[in-house]
């Protein structure tokens, strides 16, 4: 089995006490929150090795490492193979700075965009513009609705009624 999958039924399973899973959640958080303060100290820095060899670099377990890997994924220059990754696939943490910052933004993990090593990345006020950059990506605007007996918008004069709103 595949390391992705055993993760995920660790992390995702239905069954769990609703307690246990928080517990879960909040020691995984810290972990995480751990190994990013360590990747963003030196961003330019290129990390790469097997699953295991990261897991020990950064004092993990292969799950804790796996599930760092499926979060950071989207935000890697290039993805690694996260749905077959075994113990010695060999992966990157080479992630893009501002699809990292923005996917943070998204996912609200305020615990790691307001992490102090994005001040040495980018001033507050490039870190403000990516924050409303990705707030406002999921925003969708909708449009002033045409009325019947408006003029329909395809431009033939007639009635929206009776042209393009049949």
């Amino acid at each position: 089995m595949a390391l992705l999958e055993e993760w995920q039924k660790v992390a995702y399973n239905q069954e769990t006490d609703r307690g246990q899973l928080q517990k879960f959640w909040q020691r995984y958080f810290a972990i995480e929150r751990g190994v990013y303060e360590e990747l963003l100290t030196n961003p330019d820095e290129k990390v790469e090795g097997t699953v295991k060899e990261l897991a020990e670099k950064f004092g993990l377990s292969i799950m804790d490492m796996t599930g760092f890997l499926d979060g950071i994924n989207d935000s890697l220059i290039e993805p690694n193979p996260i749905d077959t990754m075994e113990e010695d696939t060999k992966v990157s943490l080479a992630f893009d700075k501002e699809k990292l910052y923005m996917n943070m933004v998204d996912a609200k993990a305020d615990w790691l965009y307001e992490l102090p090593q994005w001040n040495d990345i980018f001033d507050a006020e490039t870190r403000h513009k990516l924050y409303i950059k990705q707030k406002k990506s999921g925003t969708v605007i909708v449009g002033k609705k045409i009325g019947r007996n408006d003029p329909c918008p395809c431009g033939s004069g007639k009635k929206y009624k009776f042209c393009c709103g049949r």
